[in-house]
Protein backbone atom coordinates (compact mmCIF):
# COMPACT_ATOMS: atom_id res chain seq x y z
CA UNK A 1 0.00 0.00 0.00
CA UNK A 2 1.20 3.20 -0.44
CA UNK A 3 2.43 5.63 2.44
CA UNK A 4 0.25 8.25 2.25
CA UNK A 5 -2.89 6.79 1.84
CA UNK A 6 -5.62 6.12 4.87
CA UNK A 7 -8.06 3.99 5.46
CA UNK A 8 -11.46 5.74 5.48
CA UNK A 9 -14.29 3.01 4.77
CA UNK A 10 -15.02 -0.63 3.74
CA UNK A 11 -17.02 -2.31 1.65
CA UNK A 12 -20.32 -4.66 2.61
CA UNK A 13 -22.56 -6.77 1.16
CA UNK A 14 -24.72 -5.87 -2.15
CA UNK A 15 -27.76 -3.70 -1.12
CA UNK A 16 -30.52 -5.17 -3.70
CA UNK A 17 -30.22 -5.52 -7.07
CA UNK A 18 -29.52 -2.25 -8.92
CA UNK A 19 -25.76 -2.20 -7.73
CA UNK A 20 -26.10 -0.59 -4.55
CA UNK A 21 -23.53 -1.66 -1.84
CA UNK A 22 -23.18 -1.35 1.77
CA UNK A 23 -20.15 1.07 3.23
CA UNK A 24 -18.58 1.40 6.78
CA UNK A 25 -17.49 4.56 7.00
CA UNK A 26 -14.47 5.57 9.36
CA UNK A 27 -14.79 8.95 8.86
CA UNK A 28 -15.86 11.39 11.84
CA UNK A 29 -18.89 12.28 9.66
CA UNK A 30 -19.97 9.35 8.09
CA UNK A 31 -21.70 10.38 5.09
CA UNK A 32 -18.74 13.04 4.17
CA UNK A 33 -16.84 10.29 2.46
CA UNK A 34 -19.28 10.58 -0.26
CA UNK A 35 -17.84 14.30 -0.75
CA UNK A 36 -13.67 12.69 -1.42
CA UNK A 37 -12.72 12.96 -4.31
CA UNK A 38 -10.31 10.47 -4.71
CA UNK A 39 -11.02 7.34 -2.79
CA UNK A 40 -9.30 4.13 -4.32
CA UNK A 41 -8.18 0.65 -3.19
CA UNK A 42 -5.75 -0.28 -1.19
CA UNK A 43 -3.19 -0.71 -4.31
CA UNK A 44 -3.79 3.44 -5.48
CA UNK A 45 -5.01 1.90 -8.51
CA UNK A 46 -8.63 1.27 -8.41
CA UNK A 47 -10.61 4.37 -8.36
CA UNK A 48 -14.16 4.57 -6.53
CA UNK A 49 -16.21 7.79 -6.80
CA UNK A 50 -19.67 7.98 -4.61
CA UNK A 51 -22.46 9.01 -6.85
CA UNK A 52 -25.03 8.77 -3.80
CA UNK A 53 -25.29 7.69 -0.35
CA UNK A 54 -27.76 7.43 2.32
CA UNK A 55 -26.92 6.27 5.95
CA UNK A 56 -29.02 3.29 7.41
CA UNK A 57 -27.73 3.04 11.05
CA UNK A 58 -24.38 4.86 13.02
CA UNK A 59 -21.57 4.61 10.46
CA UNK A 60 -23.23 2.09 7.88
CA UNK A 61 -24.27 3.85 4.47
CA UNK A 62 -25.99 2.18 1.21
CA UNK A 63 -23.97 4.02 -1.61
CA UNK A 64 -23.85 3.71 -5.50
CA UNK A 65 -20.42 3.74 -6.65
CA UNK A 66 -20.21 5.23 -10.59
CA UNK A 67 -19.68 2.41 -12.88
CA UNK A 68 -21.02 -0.48 -10.41
CA UNK A 69 -24.97 -0.87 -12.23
CA UNK A 70 -26.13 -4.54 -10.83
CA UNK A 71 -25.66 -6.88 -8.02
CA UNK A 72 -22.97 -9.08 -9.15
CA UNK A 73 -20.54 -5.60 -9.72
CA UNK A 74 -22.05 -4.38 -6.33
CA UNK A 75 -20.76 -8.21 -5.06
CA UNK A 76 -17.14 -7.88 -6.27
CA UNK A 77 -16.60 -4.62 -4.46
CA UNK A 78 -17.04 -7.10 -0.76
CA UNK A 79 -14.84 -6.32 1.49
CA UNK A 80 -12.83 -3.78 -0.36
CA UNK A 81 -11.05 -1.46 1.45
CA UNK A 82 -11.75 2.26 0.78
CA UNK A 83 -8.42 4.76 0.77
CA UNK A 84 -7.46 8.14 0.10
CA UNK A 85 -4.33 10.18 0.11
CA UNK A 86 -3.15 11.58 3.47
CA UNK A 87 -2.94 15.25 1.71
CA UNK A 88 -6.68 15.49 1.14
CA UNK A 89 -7.60 15.31 4.65
CA UNK A 90 -8.00 18.66 6.58
CA UNK A 91 -5.73 19.14 9.63
CA UNK A 92 -6.50 17.11 13.10
CA UNK A 93 -8.14 19.97 15.25
CA UNK A 94 -6.11 20.51 18.44
CA UNK A 95 -5.54 17.06 20.66
CA UNK A 96 -7.55 15.27 17.84
CA UNK A 97 -5.26 12.58 15.93
CA UNK A 98 -5.86 9.98 12.78
CA UNK A 99 -5.06 6.92 13.36
CA UNK A 100 -2.82 6.62 10.61
CA UNK A 101 -0.59 9.30 12.43
CA UNK A 102 -0.34 7.45 15.62
CA UNK A 103 0.71 3.98 13.92
CA UNK A 104 4.20 3.28 14.46
CA UNK A 105 4.79 5.59 17.04
CA UNK A 106 6.88 5.19 19.98
CA UNK A 107 5.13 4.78 23.40
CA UNK A 108 7.54 5.59 25.92
CA UNK A 109 7.72 6.17 29.79
CA UNK A 110 8.06 10.26 31.53
CA UNK A 111 11.50 8.96 31.63
CA UNK A 112 12.35 8.12 28.30
CA UNK A 113 12.09 4.41 28.96
CA UNK A 114 10.29 2.46 25.80
CA UNK A 115 7.65 0.67 26.03
CA UNK A 116 7.05 -0.61 22.36
CA UNK A 117 5.59 0.66 19.51
CA UNK A 118 2.00 1.90 18.31
CA UNK A 119 0.70 -1.25 16.50
CA UNK A 120 -2.63 -0.66 16.45
CA UNK A 121 -5.78 1.88 17.15
CA UNK A 122 -8.84 0.29 18.10
CA UNK A 123 -12.32 1.07 18.97
CA UNK A 124 -14.65 -1.13 20.06
CA UNK A 125 -17.49 1.48 21.12
CA UNK A 126 -15.99 2.52 24.87
CA UNK A 127 -13.48 5.04 23.38
CA UNK A 128 -10.01 4.79 21.34
CA UNK A 129 -7.72 1.72 22.49
CA UNK A 130 -3.80 1.85 21.65
CA UNK A 131 -2.59 -1.40 20.78
CA UNK A 132 1.09 -1.08 21.75
CA UNK A 133 3.43 -3.70 20.79
CA UNK A 134 6.86 -4.10 23.28
CA UNK A 135 10.03 -5.38 22.29
CA UNK A 136 8.96 -8.67 24.25
CA UNK A 137 6.06 -9.83 25.79
CA UNK A 138 2.36 -9.18 24.99
CA UNK A 139 0.92 -6.43 23.33
CA UNK A 140 -0.86 -3.73 25.99
CA UNK A 141 -4.25 -2.41 24.95
CA UNK A 142 -4.01 0.84 26.72
CA UNK A 143 -6.65 3.67 26.73
CA UNK A 144 -5.93 6.53 24.52
CA UNK A 145 -7.08 9.29 27.10
CA UNK A 146 -5.68 12.48 28.68
CA UNK A 147 -5.00 10.48 31.61
CA UNK A 148 -3.11 7.34 30.36
CA UNK A 149 -1.88 9.37 27.28
CA UNK A 150 -0.92 12.84 28.28
CA UNK A 151 1.73 13.90 25.56
CA UNK A 152 1.11 12.93 21.85
CA UNK A 153 4.29 14.26 20.05
CA UNK A 154 3.44 13.73 16.30
CA UNK A 155 6.58 15.24 15.17
CA UNK A 156 8.91 13.19 17.63
CA UNK A 157 7.07 10.06 16.49
CA UNK A 158 6.56 9.60 20.39
CA UNK A 159 3.67 9.66 22.83
CA UNK A 160 4.08 10.11 26.60
CA UNK A 161 2.48 7.09 28.97
CA UNK A 162 1.44 7.30 32.74
CA UNK A 163 1.15 3.48 32.81
CA UNK A 164 -2.77 2.52 34.72
CA UNK A 165 -1.33 0.88 37.67
CA UNK A 166 -3.71 -2.17 36.84
CA UNK A 167 -1.74 -2.55 33.87
CA UNK A 168 2.31 -2.55 35.76
CA UNK A 169 3.21 -5.80 36.87
CA UNK A 170 5.49 -5.67 39.90
CA UNK A 171 8.39 -7.82 40.87
CA UNK A 172 7.23 -9.59 43.50
CA UNK A 173 3.89 -10.51 41.85
CA UNK A 174 5.59 -11.27 38.64
CA UNK A 175 7.51 -14.34 41.07
CA UNK A 176 4.21 -15.04 41.94
CA UNK A 177 2.47 -15.91 38.38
Amino acid sequence: MPQDLVLVGIFGAAHGVRGEVRLKSYTGDPLAIADYPRLTDESGKTKFKIVSARPIKDDILVVRVDGVADRTAAEKLTNTSIYMPRADLPPADEDEFYHADLISLRAETREGVLIGTIANVLNFGAGDILDVRPEIGDNLLLPFTKKVVPIVEIANKRVIVDMPEEVIVREDEADDA
